[in-house]
């Protein structure tokens, strides 16, 4: 990264548990790496457990900066990790979204439950609305998207939705490949800041 490009701050949203495949840690661990390698923030829950703590750590491991949204009631369940760059507790759930995402450039969706597909649907909306054009990153570890992207092309195609949703996502297959679409916008991001 050259000094004068602008620097990404990357919101990532991820599962509090580490799933059944380590691949999905290995992903998370890497894609933390890498974003600290080029020079961008990881924008993420502030959790310390499951893939939330892995993407942190190899961050912080690789002299990256850190912001982490986490709100009061899960301080203890996601073990609060104070030693970021930045941490933030918020009253609820809805108000940690928004401060991540009011902090963020671009959105990377990594494998996770119900909390995860939650955010990425609110952010997908969003987009959809024309409230933001940050690209919508989902970072497809062992096809763990797969289902999920197949679920977007039905809606679409039973009518409920613009042909125009489908390219509001990105389907990464691995870190790499999240890279690569980032960085095909880092160019565009001092606008996407909102």
């Amino acid at each position: 990264m050259t000094s004068d490009a602008p620097a990404l701050s990357v919101c990532v949203f991820c599962g509090s548990r580490p799933g059944a495949d380590p691949a999905y840690a290995e992903a998370a661990e890497t894609f933390g790496t890498a974003l600290a390698q080029e020079g961008w923030r990881l924008v993420y829950g502030a959790g310390d457990v499951g893939l939330m703590g892995g993407v942190a750590r190899a961050a912080q491991a690789a002299g990256g900066e850190t912001f982490g949204v986490i709100p009061v009631h899960l301080l203890h369940a996601e073990v609060g990790k104070r030693d970021l760059t930045n941490f933030v507790v918020t009253e609820n759930m809805h108000e940690r979204k928004k401060v991540m995402f009011m902090n963020s450039d671009a959105v990377v969706v990594l494998p996770g439950g119900a909390g995860t597909l939650d955010e990425f649907f609110e952010i997908l909306t969003w987009a959809q609305l024309g409230l933001h054009a940050k690209p919508i990153i989902l970072l497809n570890t062992s096809g763990f998207w797969t289902p999920l992207v197949a679920l977007v092309d039905h809606v679409i195609e039973r009518g409920f939705a613009a042909e125009t949703l489908r390219a509001l996502v990105t389907l990464a297959e691995n870190p790499a490949a999240a890279m690569q679409a980032l960085r095909a916008h880092e160019g565009q991001a001092s606008s996407a800041r909102s």
